[in-house]
């Protein structure tokens, strides 16, 4: 049998790695360095493969996870003393993948749509000083709200990730 633990850690450390370069690093350098039009372009083409990442990797992670090197299973992950800390913040995890990629995403899409639109209508960019239309502010704040959210979503999936890394210390000898 294959010992799974090699597999677990690289995949928890992409997980990890992945989702702190995608909130702290990657997000932050191409908002400041890139006009507002190719960093929207650039995120828009992101987001799909980081939530699916976010989604996929966890499963990856849990399907590894061991205990003295004998795979847990489904069985394994389910049992009273591995729901708290292995089973939880990786369904955390990709549950909040998910969340983001099939409900928030394309929700924070029609809304960069609809105030594409208003530009049109308005003859004024959404991010241009005030004054705006009443249908641009409203757009704008939509989009504030449904990004807040998915930000909030993010930092939850982060925190489980790191919570788990957490658990995952404490076996080692």
């Amino acid at each position: 049998m294959i010992d799974p633990r090699p597999f677990h850690i690289v995949s928890y450390g992409t997980l990890l790695g992945v989702q702190f370069y995608q909130s702290f690093v990657s997000g932050i350098i191409a908002f400041r360095a890139l006009p507002r039009p190719q960093f929207a372009t650039l995120q828009t083409a992101t987001f799909p493969v980081y939530f699916s990442l976010q989604s996929a990797l966890p499963i990856v992670v849990a399907l590894t996870a061991s205990k003295g090197g004998q795979p847990l299973g489904i069985s394994g992950l389910l049992a009273p003393e591995n729901q708290c800390g292995t089973l939880l913040p990786l369904a955390t995890t990709a549950v909040a993948g998910l969340l983001n990629m099939f409900i928030l995403l394309p929700l924070t899409a029609k809304t960069m749509r609809e105030r594409k639109h208003q530009e049109t209508r308005d003859g004024k960019k959404s991010y241009d000083p005030a004054p705006h239309s009443k249908e641009m502010q409203a757009l704008n704040k939509k989009f504030a709200r449904v990004h807040g959210v998915s930000s909030l979503v993010n930092l939850v999936c982060l925190g489980a990730t790191i919570y788990y890394g957490y658990v995952i210390s404490k076996r080692l000898d």
